[in-house]
């Protein structure tokens, strides 16, 4: 990954501190641990950090919150009506690609040998988990790899039970927490489809399509109408405005090895660098430039490059530079960062994926031009100038880097993309209940799976609904 100028380094140290504590902070934590009534459920909820109740384990947090809403007495022994139609919605949870085992699903369907406690307990964590599951994905960014950074607006899932509680409609005020989008909306008919196709390749359709809901449910509810949107997997760049696609691109992306994968994150485009030098962090330099530098005393000079403090390497602005000859300032904690290369060659590739992490872009200048809002000379007229210039936009662009393996393009159509950074079967584990009970483990199925299997599952009579008009 690419480090452009040292207070870069900087930047991403707060904001790797804001994260921690934002997620300390988060409305499961936040403050102090509210008073609770000296009652069976609040001695029982503030018993221990974790709890198991009729042999199924349950958020001791999320129970804390909402208990502490109503005294920490029961809640749904005069609430039948609300909990039978909250039920219902549980038992769709599949609709959203998650298992309804997840939350108690069947236990609660069963439970006629459950206590009346056990069973108010079960109710309010299955609705609390759904609830929380559809606001911010099943497998919240805390719980996830650290390169899988993108989370939504924070929401108080208690709250919004008891607002439910109190409408007329109780399943459609928790159903409204998931995306509403219209790739959501498609990736949801393309699952029901999947689900009744009798062609093979039908389960992995299935499984692709919630995986991908899972990373749509990592967005925002609302996405900036002006916005760009890098899909690794696919290896491209859009730029909306207006919620239109008005460009696209090829990238380079970051390289299978995990260490050099191209993270999932947001961040907000605030400049364009014209003529940027490419100081190459320490790690890359000790493991790829080093070894060439003592093979080749000569190398330094050849490629224009000088050694820095702290073991990293500048190579000076030019046409031949890392960078190319624009940078799009992008501040993150993964300093990764959307640029230019001289080796244009790269992008015939069908294979692009052989950077660092950081992105290369096909055509930045005309990428440059409508970020900037100026006609392309304008650019070139920048670039000719041949120093190093930061040009702040009119207006910062928010920039979101997702791996979608399942998605619905520009023109509407639902595509499948290979999983090459075997990312799906990590997230895939957590969407499903194990017989068992246990948490899931990922294990890796490194299988290719090709589009043509999974888009026949799709190819039967039913409702195959997955063009957006």
């Amino acid at each position: 990954m690419t480090v452009v100028r040292p207070q870069i380094a900087t930047r991403s140290i707060v904001a790797r501190s804001l994260l921690a504590l934002a997620m300390t902070c988060g409305l499961a934590a936040c403050g102090t641990n509210p008073e609770h009534a000296n009652t069976e459920l609040g001695n029982l909820i503030d018993g221990a950090p974790h709890l198991t109740v009729a042999g199924e384990p349950v958020n001791v947090a999320l129970l804390r919150r909402f208990y502490a809403r109503h005294d920490f007495e029961p809640v749904w022994t005069g609430r039948q009506t609300e909990a039978n139609a909250l039920l219902k919605a549980v038992s769709r949870a599949g609709e959203n690609g998650l298992d309804p085992e997840l939350f108690h699903a069947g236990l609660l369907r069963q439970g006629t040998d459950l206590s009346p406690l056990d069973r108010e307990l079960l109710l309010s964590d299955a609705f609390l988990s759904y609830a929380d599951a559809l606001a911010r994905g099943a497998v919240p960014v805390e719980r996830r790899k650290d390169d899988e950074a993108l989370t939504p607006e924070p929401v108080d899932v208690a709250a919004r039970l008891d607002a439910a509680i109190d409408s007329p409609d109780p399943a459609a005020v928790i159903d409204a927490l998931a995306p509403s989008t219209p790739t959501y909306r498609a990736l949801r008919q393309a699952l029901r489809t999947c689900r009744q196709s009798p062609a093979g390749g039908a389960a992995g359709c299935a499984r692709r399509i919630a995986v991908n809901l899972e990373r749509q449910r990592w967005l925002p509810r609302s996405l900036p109408p002006d916005r760009v949107m890098v899909n690794v997997a696919e290896e491209r760049l859009v730029l909306y405005r207006a919620d239109r696609p008005v460009f696209s691109t090829r990238v380079v992306v970051g390289q299978d090895e995990e260490r050099n994968q191209s993270p999932e994150f947001r961040a907000m485009i605030e400049a364009s660098l014209y003529n940027p030098p490419w100081v190459i962090p320490g790690d890359i330099a000790q493991r790829e430039i080093l070894p060439k530098i003592r093979r080749d005393p000569g190398y330094l000079a050849r490629n224009r490059m000088v050694m820095m403090p702290g073991g990293e390497i500048e190579q000076r602005p030019g046409p031949d530079a890392g960078l190319g000859l624009i940078m799009f300032d992008m501040p993150n904690r993964f300093d990764v960062y959307l640029h230019d290369t001289p080796d244009q060659y790269l992008f015939r590739r069908e294979n692009r994926r052989i950077s660092h992490g950081c992105i290369r872009v096909q055509n930045p200048r005309d990428f440059a031009a409508l970020l900037m809002r100026q006609p392309v000379d304008a650019i070139n007229q920048g670039i000719a100038q041949g120093t190093t210039t930061r040009n702040a936009l009119p207006v910062p662009v928010p920039v979101f880097v997702v791996y979608m393996t399942a998605f619905v393009d520009p023109d509407g159509v639902l595509r499948f993309q290979p999983d090459f950074y075997n990312r799906d079967a990590d997230i895939w584990q957590h969407l499903k209940r194990p017989p068992s009970g246990r948490l899931p483990v990922a294990r890796t199925d490194r299988r290719p799976v090709s589009s043509a299997t999974l888009l026949a599952a799709l190819e039967n009579p039913g409702p195959p609904a997955v063009r957006i008009f």
